[in-house]
């Protein structure tokens, strides 16, 4: 038997349809619908019927085996043998991310061939596995950033089943799983919530249109929906933290807002699994109190991106200065010194790019480091370039291995791209299947038409829709025992070694991170404890004078030369040196 149920306050009728026989179903308080159905059970397919229209996908479906516009399917929870029960997760504090999508990082694109590659994450030295967005969009393949169920697992990539084998197999191999996860909007193709109830609202609006809504009326249920969303991968799915994308488009005029009463769910959640979880915000505010303690008055937010540091260290390892990098690029090293020490660089000051002062200042002595992810890559930074083009197709091998052991070495919760450690040739672009002749248009041309705007010829911008682009997008596992690609991933495991072997590099406190920097001689010192991270960016070598004698060297992408006795030392170009100085 199956309890069906669906909130549709408006309704006058609505029936479950399984198999073609509709069931009546009955209305209770809040506008919930109920019914019974002893015949149903694990496997059937169902959609419901409201007010005699035509039959929709549940709101809640947990499993679309035929696409986001075919009917749901029930799915039981409690069928899946799970062999986990000694897994007690991975608190953030010292944690690496790797944030991988799932149908580019194996040609086969499913969860069950990316769990074939699990001993490569194990053996690079990385903590957290972050998957992006798995919940169920249109076609087969893409970013899944326009997903229209998501408490379902996309179907191509195995479903909901596959997704528990993999994290399962994390949990094995001591790996814990973040999600990233949408609840800023939907769709738009899919999207049959508005068949159901005031899901969105026309009081604030999106970049996709009107704002899911959390503030207007009969809202209760739709935070509800989105809450028990977010609860039911950590709970069901045994996933350790949720990335929630770009918050600042969850617009909530209400008290407590959605993202401070979620973050209160979970930490009671987090009691009864006992085993940490973490919320992690993906959010352009600059605002300190999104990763400030509900307690304290803010969001509770565990962690955020932190895409100041990203701007600043890729304006200083590539010189670009177009759109939001133009603030950076002005004084690059100024720009890595704040957000190596600040976290934001844009803290109540001026943004050209938005023509506003942005931000707020964090308080270096009471926010730790660990609530900021740092990253030299991530999809958006790589995909939402014009031809998808990754950092190392711009820098030298030499100049990327620096921007690793910033990032690596810094304050924050590093994080890496997928291919990022082997200097992955193939690009990851931007790419759809959308069924609809006419949406399947206007992606096509609004992508061209936003990258012309920049400058680049429209006929450079891959077309999205086109099977190529994703394929050009997989990674090439064959690439890690060739040149180049061979040293920069043994540069990226003794990065990380090094990280986990010495406490100063996994210290969050950012009051105690010192960054020296010489702008004419492109060098930066960072200062963490007893251990200095010496970069030369230069293409030619450089002398540098420490505040110490160095009494060892323990890592280099290119040997140093060292003056005996002396404060100094000599890098070659565009090389790193992590060492330990004298007392």
């Amino acid at each position: 038997m199956t309890n069906f149920s669906v909130w549709s306050p408006a309704a006058s009728t609505v029936e479950v349809d399984t198999g073609g026989a509709c069931h009546a179903m009955t209305r209770d308080g809040g506008g919930w619908w109920r019914a019974d159905v002893p015949t149903a059970g694990h496997g059937e397919d169902y959609a419901y019927v409201v007010d005699g229209g035509e039959p929709s996908p549940d709101p809640r479906s947990r499993w679309q085996p035929h696409g986001v516009h075919g009917p749901s399917r029930v799915y039981e929870h409690d069928r899946f043998a799970w062999t986990d029960a000694g897994w007690r997760g991975i608190a953030l504090p010292g944690a690496v991310f790797y944030e991988l999508h799932v149908g580019t990082f194996t040609a086969e694109g499913t969860l069950d061939a990316a769990l074939g590659r699990l001993d490569h994450l194990l053996d690079l030295g990385v903590d957290v596995v972050e998957l992006m967005p798995v919940s169920a969009f249109p076609g087969t393949h893409g970013w899944g950033y326009d997903g229209a169920h998501p408490y379902a697992v996309h179907e191509p990539y195995g479903g909901p089943d596959a997704l528990k084998r993999f994290v399962d197999a994390c949990h094995g191999r001591g790996l814990a799983v973040a999600l990233d996860v949408v609840y800023n909007h939907l769709g738009p193709s899919g999207n049959y919530l508005p068949t159901f109830g005031p899901y969105f609202t026309e009081k604030h609006h999106t970049p996709w249109g009107a704002a899911v809504n959390l503030d207007d009326e009969d809202s209760h249920e739709v935070r509800r929906w989105v809450i028990d969303n977010a609860l039911g991968w950590l709970r069901d799915y045994h996933v350790d933290a949720l990335r929630l994308d770009a918050v600042h488009a969850m617009f909530d005029d209400g008290e407590p807002h959605l993202l401070a009463e979620l973050s209160r769910e979970v930490q009671a959640l987090a009691a009864r699994l006992h085993r940490p979880l973490a919320l992690v915000a993906e959010s352009d505010l600059n605002q300190p109190a999104m990763v400030t303690p509900t307690e304290c008055g803010g969001m509770g937010m565990t962690a955020q991106w932190s895409d100041d540091f990203h701007h600043a260290l890729h304006t200083l390892l590539t010189g670009e200065s177009q759109g939001y990098y133009a603030d950076f690029a002005a004084e690059p090293f100024r720009a890595l010194e704040a957000t190596l020490t600040g976290a934001f660089f844009h803290a109540a000051t001026w943004s050209s790019f938005r023509g506003a002062q942005h931000g707020a200042p964090v308080d270096r002595s009471r926010t730790p480091g660990f609530r900021f992810l740092g990253y030299l890559q991530d999809h958006d930074q790589v995909g939402n370039r014009a031809t998808g083009d990754r950092i190392t197709a711009t820098i030298s091998t030499g100049l990327a291995q620096v921007g690793a052991a910033l990032v690596l070495t810094s304050p924050f919760t590093p994080m890496l791209f997928m291919g990022e450690e082997w200097a992955a040739s193939t690009p990851w672009q931007f790419f759809t299947d959308h069924q609809e002749v006419e949406l399947a248009e206007a992606v096509r041309a609004g992508r061209r038409r936003e990258f012309a705007e920049h400058g680049w010829s429209e006929s450079d911008v891959p077309d999205p829709q086109d099977v190529a682009t994703v394929e050009r997008s997989r990674l090439d596992w064959q690439e890690l025992s060739r040149q180049p690609h061979a040293t920069v991933l043994d540069w990226y495991r003794r990065l990380l070694a090094l990280r986990r072997d010495e406490p100063e590099l996994r210290d969050p406190r950012l009051d105690r991170v010192g960054v020296d920097t010489d702008a004419e001689a492109r060098t930066v010192v960072v200062r963490r404890d007893g251990l200095r991270v010496v970069c030369n960016l230069a293409a030619g070598e450089r002398p540098i004078t420490l505040d110490a004698a160095v009494a060892e060297v323990l890592l280099c992408s290119a040997q140093p030369r060292l003056d005996a006795g002396v404060a100094r030392m000599t890098l070659p170009g565009e090389s790193v040196a992590v060492v330990r100085v004298a007392e």
